[in-house]
């Protein structure tokens, strides 16, 4: 099954989504492509001109992230998460991820997990002229110890919430098995995802709980 088919994201969405970049960002209409393909040729057309620019305008980083977290290829939603990075701060993006995965529709919150990896994406000052002269770049855009944090927590609250087994699948394959990972002020949200983990009835939920118990979490 595909992607989008899987997270509930029909592509007709993301293509919403995408035309307003292109629009934004005054790229032509692309025409003259297989059915179905339409957006992923849009969403190649508008990556370079992204990257492209020192700076983009305060009201583009609503439409991009939204781009970013529709889009349905885990592999490609980084064409808007990377020029999101360098133009508005990691620090900014992950935060936008968050409040995706906290009050999101179970196809956003999907999409912003997709994404989530993406805003991990190392940063190089001959990337993007968004770095800034020289190479000197404000420390505090890509300050997320504490963002982090708050996505763990906001993760392991969809995971005591939600009643889908698919989306209690992708929360757990992003949590991470070790204590270590979680700052003190988690640990007693952790301990309940633990319980419920050990106790759900699917195997892979438990095997994931066996395999934090074996790290000593």
């Amino acid at each position: 099954m595909a992607e989008d088919e899987q997270s509930g994201i029909e592509p007709r969405s993301f293509l919403t989504c995408v035309t307003e970049m292109a629009q934004l960002l005054g790229v032509g209409d692309v025409t003259m492509e297989p059915k179905g393909q339409h957006a992923r040729h849009l969403a190649h057309a508008v990556r370079k001109p992204l990257l492209e620019r020192a700076s983009l305008p305060e009201e583009w980083f609503a439409p991009l992230m939204a781009a970013a977290v529709y889009d349905p290829d885990p592999s490609f939603c980084r064409w808007f998460v990377e020029p999101a990075v360098y133009a508005f701060g990691r620090r900014r993006v992950m935060a936008a991820l968050v409040d995706y995965l906290r009050v999101g529709t179970d196809a956003e919150r999907a999409g912003a997990m997709r994404a989530w990896y993406s805003a991990h994406v190392p940063l190089h000052a001959d990337r993007s002229p968004a770095y800034g002269p020289g190479g000197v770049r404000d420390p505090s855009l890509d300050e997320t110890q504490d963002i982090k944090a708050a996505w763990l927590e906001a993760s392991m609250q969809v995971f005591a919430e939600a009643t889908n087994l698919q989306m209690h699948h992708r929360v757990l394959l992003d949590l991470p098995t070790s204590r270590a990972a979680y700052p003190p002020p988690l640990h007693k949200l952790l301990e309940s995802t633990l319980a419920s983990a050990r106790a759900h009835p699917d195997p892979y939920i438990r095997r994931w709980a066996a395999a934090a118990d074996h790290e000593g979490v």
